[in-house]
Order: structure tokens, then C-alpha cells, then sequence
């Protein structure tokens, strides 16, 4: 089968068996263009829980099939391929933050959404990379415990100094492992482009950048530019999407190196799999751990998340 005789295939699946399809916007192109709803992980977990399909396929990584099934628990949500996890959202487990929380009494935890469910069941609130300053400025709380990414946190931290922001030793590995010098070299090869990062990478990489934002802010920050060359410092896939996107303007990735494994695990027969009933996994969680776990998600859609 060609890519395009796939993705008739699985629109017309999709309408047959009610299904909704959404895709992150680091999955393949291929894929964007069969998908219902593209974006970051919150928006389309927000978006699937505005849907009458009685079906979700989650074309992304684990955390975000299981945002999915909290904020949606009535429906059947399907993970597209299994094997696609997130490092950053699997570095902390429960048994380490309750022992946090006990040795700082006074702190709050504040969890990025990069988490998984059963983390989320000790945190007290939720964020994503683009509400993480709104909200922690909004919290009552002065003490603050940050997780799990420390990039973000010191991004967070550095817009709000009068909070007390403790760290921990966490983050997305393929953000933070690029360096100073590579944006420095970027720069240096693309002198007329403006740097776009993503807070996950580290403090040196993005002090030197000209927009720090979530995926969905990078986009938007490149499309609605006056602008016409940018540096993309996050997934490569990100750079290729705005290449479509704005045609009369050029996106160079800050580095080969953005590659994200777990995003690039699903391909376009993954998604046709699953619209035929034999591929990925659904996604099941007991009401309980939904219910503990739904507290820190509620707190942030109350604080404008």
C-alpha cells in the first residue's frame, strides 16, 4: 500500500467505528494529516474531552494516552504504540516525592504534566511548559518542589523570583543535552534567524534564544512573525511542520540531535492497526488513582492552565 492508499484506509475506518485521532505535533507528518486534532499534550487532551467519539487513538507517548483517559474516562482511549514512553515523565515515582513532601512539610509540589497518573496522585498541582509561569504565580504557596524537569523549573524560577522554587535532577534528555555551543554555532551559521527554544532545554541555551515557549508557542511565535528565518530548538519534526506551513519562510534545526525516539516509534500503520481493532494498547485506570490524580489537573484548569 501507498502512504496515501494507508491514509484512506484509516479516515475511512475512523468514521466507520467513531473513532477520534490525535497526534502530537512532533508525530510524522504522515500521521498529522489523518489526525482529527494535532498539538502539545494538554490542548489535545482538553480537545478529546469536547469529542462524541466514543474512541480515542492517542498518537504520542504514554502520559498523554493516560491525560487522555483521565479527563475522558468514559471513553475507550488507545495508545498507538505501546512501546512509546517518555524518560522525563518515568524519572520520579511516588515513593521518592512522598518522602519529599514529608521532609518539606511547607512546600507545595507543583508536577509538570510530563507525569505520569500514579505521580500525579501526590502532586498538588499540574502544569504544562506554556501555563507553568501563570500558574506557580498564582499559587499561595512561597515553597515550592518543581518536577520533574529542572530546565523548565529554572525557567519558571528565573520569571518568578519571589517564589522559592526547589529543583530536582530531571528533564527531557534529548532537550537538555544540547549545548550552549550549539546554539552559539547555530547562530553563527544563520546570523538573519531568530533562536526559538523550548524551556526544557538548559539555562545556556536558552538565555541566548530571542522566544522561550511550549511547542504550540514556538509555532505560533514563527507563523504570526514578520520574520523569515528561525532556528528551532526543539524536535526536528517541529522545523519540517512549519516548512508546510509557511512556505515563504526558512526554519533551520538548532540541531540534528532533536530527535525524540518515543515520538518517532508510531508510525502510519500503528494508527491503521488500531483503527482496525488489532493494534495498540488501551488504556486502563481505576477510578480511584483517575480521581486522585484528576485533584492537581482540576487545580490548574481552575488557575487558567
Amino acid at each position: 500500500m501507498t502512504i496515501k492508499e494507508v491514509q484512506n484506509e484509516i479516515i475511512r475506518l475512523k468514521k466507520e467505528k467513531d473513532i477520534c485521532i490525535l497526534a502530537h505535533s512532533y508525530q510524522a507528518r504522515e500521521i498529522l494529516e489523518v489526525a482529527d486534532f494535532t498539538g502539545d499534550s494538554y490542548a489535545l487532551s482538553k480537545l478529546a474531552a469536547t469529542t462524541k467519539n466514543s474512541t480515542v487513538i492517542m498518537c504520542g507517548v504514554r502520559f498523554m494516552a493516560e491525560t487522555v483517559k483521565m479527563l475522558s474516562p468514559e471513553k475507550k482511549v488507545i495508545l498507538s504504540c505501546p512501546v512509546a514512553g517518555c524518560p522525563m515523565a518515568e524519572q520520579m515515582d511516588v515513593e521518592l516525592i512522598t518522602q519529599l513532601k514529608k521532609m518539606y512539610p511547607d512546600y507545595i509540589v507543583v508536577a509538570y504534566i510530563n507525569t505520569t497518573t500514579e505521580l500525579k496522585t501526590v502532586c498538588d498541582v499540574c502544569v504544562t511548559s506554556s501555563s507553568a509561569v501563570k500558574i506557580v504565580k498564582q499559587l499561595d504557596a512561597e515553597n515550592i518542589i518543581f518536577i520533574p524537569d529542572c530546565n523548565l523549573g529554572a525557567f519558571v524560577a528565573k520569571q518568578i523570583p519571589e517564589k522559592n522554587i526547589k529543583l530536582l535532577q530531571g528533564g527531557c534528555p534529548v532537550h537538555a543535552a544540547i549545548t550552549a555551543e550549539e546554539a552559539e554555532n547555530a547562530k553563527k551559521s544563520h546570523p538573519n534567524a531568530e533562536l526559538l527554544v523550548h524551556p526544557e532545554c538548559i539555562p545556556a541555551v536558552s538565555e541566548q534564544a530571542d522566544y522561550v515557549g511550549s511547542t504550540s508557542g514556538i509555532m505560533d511565535y514563527a507563523v504570526k512573525s514578520d520574520k523569515k528565518e528561525f532556528i528551532i530548538g526543539t524536535e526536528t519534526s517541529i522545523a519540517e511542520h512549519l516548512q508546510y506551513m509557511c512556505p515563504d519562510k526558512r526554519f533551520y534545526p538548532l540541531s540534528k540531535n532533536l530527535i525524540c525516539p518515543n515520538m518517532k516509534a508510531t508510525t502510519l500503520v500503528d494508527v491503521l492497526n488500531c483503527c482496525k481493532g488489532d493494534g495498540g494498547e488501551e488504556i486502563l485506570l481505576d477510578p480511584d488513582t483517575i480521581a486522585k490524580a484528576r485533584k492537581c489537573i482540576d487545580k490548574m484548569i481552575e488557575l487558567g492552565g
